[in-house]
């Protein structure tokens, strides 16, 4: 693959209940703060690929509630698409473009305000509308059937998910753009209240609202115009079956994105050979899980950002992992790791991660 660089990242801080804000006006806190970073105006921008899902924002075609907010409008008008999914799909296709040759540079952008009407509602409606929807599913009741059929193929259970509770709340109260900023003992995680057995409410993410940008730029356009860039060196996106045709207790979706994306970057020892992993966990027995199918065994270099647990705007969370990675690359993370080099950021979408994207990254 032809090399394409992260060349600005900015995202808002992470919270509940942000009625002072409006999608409009996180989605422009997000990019002016990633032009910034980047060093540039909204002029240097080709092209735009904005995230965002109609169910959330409640309204057809969401994306136009945010083209100006991120410069769409500039000049003639900029070129303008949008992705229903996680921002890191978004990222895969604004790295199409560059790829394509006709652009230098993509801003990706995506933004959520999950706090705002009823993720239980809002989720039934992922299930079939013939056989599962009436049945009164959602995205909490599909995950503790998934975290059930994982205890029960791995023979591990609530003290392997208190540490990663506990690990990542730890990060996350010191991460400022966290939603959740308050650490967590093993006891305080264990004895945290039921809500789907096993899940506890510790296990699950918070619903935050926020946004989050990034800017690709080609090669040429990189070495030019910017001081510390992240290189893209693989990438890896894969779907499965709906929730009921597939092995809850493994994901197959992801190991094969993984495969492609540590192909892609030559890399046959995860393990030893990437230094730092952001995470898309939803649910604490997700890490664990995704780290299975990832085959990377260095459990402490993994989110410490807090991850989502600290903090998940649905349709974000991908796109903050590649932040918080590149971040990490370049010196300047909240909880900053030694000797960073390379890292790998992992997105999911879908009831209990039906996709998934994989991106290794270099400074």
């Amino acid at each position: 693959m032809e090399p394409v660089a992260i060349i600005g990242v900015g995202q808002t801080a992470f919270g509940p209940n942000r009625k002072d804000r409006t999608y409009a006006d996180l989605v422009y806190e997000a990019t002016t703060a990633a032009l910034t970073d980047a060093g540039l105006s909204i002029a240097h921008i080709d092209n735009i690929v904005t995230a965002s899902n109609d169910f959330f924002d409640g309204r057809t075609i969401s994306s136009m509630a945010v083209g100006d907010a991120c410069g769409a409008a500039f000049g003639e008008g900029k070129s303008i698409s949008t992705v229903e999914g996680d921002g890191a799909f978004a990222a895969l296709y604004g790295l199409s473009r560059i790829l394509s040759g006709s652009y230098e540079t993509t801003l990706v952008v995506a933004h959520s305000k999950s706090s705002e009407g009823d993720l239980r509602l809002l989720t039934n409606v992922f299930f079939d509308p013939l056989t599962e929807r009436s049945l009164g599913l959602d995205w909490i009741s599909a995950a503790a059937l998934q975290a059930r059929v994982f205890f029960k193929e791995k023979n591990i259970g609530n003290i392997e998910c208190g540490n990663v509770i506990v690990k990542n709340r730890a990060y996350g109260a010191k991460n400022p753009k966290a939603h959740i900023k308050k650490p967590l003992t093993i006891d305080e995680a264990l004895r945290s209240p039921l809500v789907a057995a096993p899940l506890k409410e510790t296990d699950i993410c918070p619903s935050s609202d926020g946004a989050a940008a990034i800017i690709l730029a080609s090669e040429s356009f990189a070495k030019k115009k910017s001081e510390r860039p992240v290189w893209i060196r693989g990438m890896g996106l894969s779907a499965d079956a709906p929730l009921g045709e597939r092995n809850l207790a493994e994901s197959k979706a992801l190991r094969l994105a993984a495969g492609r994306a540590y192909q892609m970057a030559g890399i046959d020892n995860p393990s030893a050979q990437i230094d730092l992993v952001e995470l898309s966990e939803q649910f604490s027995y997700q890490e664990l899980l995704w780290l299975d199918e990832l085959n990377y065994r260095n459990s402490s270099r993994v989110n410490l950002s807090g991850g989502c647990l600290s903090a998940h705007a649905w349709i974000v969370s991908g796109l903050a992992r590649m932040i918080e990675a590149s971040l990490q690359l370049r010196g300047q993370a909240a909880n900053q790791a030694s000797s960073v080099r390379r890292a790998l950021a992992h997105g999911q979408y879908g009831l209990c991660g039906q996709s998934h994207s994989v991106w290794i990254l270099e400074s």
